[in-house]
């Protein structure tokens, strides 16, 4: 235990004189005592977790395990963080000051460095560059921040790089050095360090940045070479880094501008504001050409519409929010069309005829029949444009088609026809086949987790079950209940005001998307009639 250096007044030395005094004569005696169970606590959990430790107290210091030298527990303390068996836990409050830089020391010693960490992709790019854009801001001056993470390669200031994700090149300005709200210039940086980059602005956030486009090729080719070395048929797709998992968005409304003066500077915040947030998604109505905002979810869409009048200075204006539904079909259905048009001196003629059907596993979304000519395969790419545009909207609710597939029967085409309208003769036929076919809506089912009190259990379990919830299970968190549930999301609107009623403000939940699952025809019924389709 180590001594502490306190100061007083000596009568021998007018007051000149330092005295040293042990540790255990200035900490009162429970607190050492406390503090000796828990350092005892400490070396028999490192002890069962790793073995060469475990040997060290029992062999070289059996007799008196406090001896044991700091920088063997802090060495196996690291070894144990780094095979994931165990997480060091440290106490402290950022905002006192408290505990900061014993954490910033066990990240220096715990924590794996580069060198420590293996990937695969890095053997393909060796030594060029890769690095992960993991967050995008944006400046009023310089425009888009990027910050990146070097894994491999030298990242060099007023250098081209290339946007794998994006398959562009652009060229970075400067790069910089962040110290929290402060930035020092740097002209490069080495691996296992992050660097904030300025002048990169297609790039978003989850993005992968290599040095350039030949770079990406070659390291696609040792990773064909690793793949049929290890029959990893994953090998390539592993070229882009992890990045974000993104999941579909919920929950979308109209935002317009102030003024028609306006419109481009919401488009440009939005675009900026995209490239921060990859869940975030903007999609123009082909009707009205309104502006449709997607997002995760209320709170979400409310931020953004903070942040673009905060950050931005636009007051723009938000229609009701909407449950991002799905379509489908139950059965399939056969439909023919014919478009005829004449423009100038040019016959623009086609004739289609396509099936649509329940789309299983093992089925393609696209078939061609047999008996077609090979002279449709000119016109491929018209035809599935025109399918996957027809996709895009369905014949209940405008909304996306799901698990719909399309076989392709007949395609006649006249000489000279252009390619715009062979797609639009084909999503007019898919139209008619999906309206004379049986349809079904699909909504949004959230895995719903809700942490309380137990003495609040069962009215929470009454309100799922009056949102149609299904209860999967009831588990036990220290003194908490945690009620895991299956619920539409069309019942958890204004949840959270609802829950914090139920429990006095005492729950908490925790929301995801899990499944689009098919609405029964009473609920079907109740939506179609409420939007005034039915």
């Amino acid at each position: 235990m180590e001594s502490l250096s306190w100061s007083s007044r000596s009568n021998e030395d007018d007051g000149r004189r330092f005295k040293r005094k042990p540790l255990s004569d200035l900490m009162d005696q429970d607190l050492l005592q406390s503090a000796k169970e828990a350092r005892n606590a400490l070396l028999e959990q490192v002890a069962d977790l790793d073995d060469d430790f475990a040997s060290l107290m029992l062999e070289e210091y059996s007799e008196d395990c406090n001896l044991i030298p700091v920088e063997k527990l802090q060495a196996a303390i690291r070894r144990i963080t780094l095979t994931r068996s165990a997480v060091p836990v440290l106490c402290g409050s950022a905002l006192k000051n408290k505990g900061v830089q014993p954490l910033l020391d066990a990240i220096t010693l715990y924590l794996p460095s580069p060198d420590d960490c293996t990937h695969d992709f890095m053997s393909w790019y060796k030594d060029d560059l890769c690095a992960l854009a993991f967050k995008v801001v944006h400046d009023r001056q310089r425009g888009p921040m990027v910050f990146v993470r070097i894994y491999s390669g030298m990242m060099k200031a007023q250098s081209a790089v290339y946007n794998v994700n994006k398959n562009c090149t652009e060229r970075m300005s400067r790069l910089l050095l962040p110290f929290a709200d402060q930035q020092v210039e740097i002209s490069s940086l080495s691996p296992g360090n992050i660097a904030l980059t300025v002048g990169l602005k297609q790039t978003a956030t989850g993005d992968t940045i290599v040095s350039s486009k030949a770079s990406a090729a070659a390291a696609a080719r040792r990773a064909v070479r690793s793949e049929e070395k290890t029959k990893d048929r994953k090998s390539q797709d592993n070229l882009v880094l992890a990045g974000v998992e993104i999941p579909e968005p919920v929950f979308f409304c109209t935002i317009e501008p102030p003024s028609v003066a306006k419109q481009f500077d919401l488009e440009n915040a939005l675009r900026c504001l995209q490239l921060e947030d990859p869940s975030l998604k903007v999609r123009t109505d082909p009707d009205s050409g309104q502006l449709i905002l997607c997002g995760m979810g209320e709170l979400h869409i409310e931020i953004i519409h903070d942040r673009i009048r905060r950050e931005y200075g636009l007051e723009t204006y938000l229609g009701p929010l909407q449950i991002a539904y799905r379509e489908t079909i139950v059965c399939g259905s056969r439909a023919s069309d014919t478009l005829d048009r004449t423009m100038g001196d040019t016959r623009h003629q086609v004739t289609v005829e396509l099936e649509v059907r329940p789309l299983s596993e093992d089925i393609p979304l696209i078939e061609y029949s047999a008996n077609l000519p090979s002279s449709v395969n000119s016109y491929k790419e018209a035809i599935e444009n025109g399918i996957h545009g027809c996709y895009l909207t369905g014949p209940l609710l405008g909304s996306p088609l799901q698990d719909v597939g399309v076989i392709v029967h007949e395609v006649s085409v006249l000489p000279g026809t252009s390619m715009t309208v062979v797609s639009a003769c084909v999503s007019r036929c898919m139209t008619k086949a999906l309206k004379m076919s049986e349809k079904q809506i699909l909504e949004p089912m959230m895995s719903l987790e809700i942490t309380m009190g137990e003495d609040h259990l069962s009215r929470v379990l009454a309100d799922l079950s009056q949102r149609r919830g299904n209860v999967g299970a009831i588990q036990d968190r220290l003194d908490s209940k945690v009620v895991l549930a299956h619920v539409p999301l069309a019942e958890l609107m204004g949840y959270s005001t609802d829950l914090r009623t139920v429990t006095s403000g005492t729950a908490t939940f925790t929301l995801e998307l899990s499944n689009y699952e098919a609405m029964n025809p009473q609920e079907q019924n109740s939506l179609l009639r409420k939007k005034g389709l039915v």
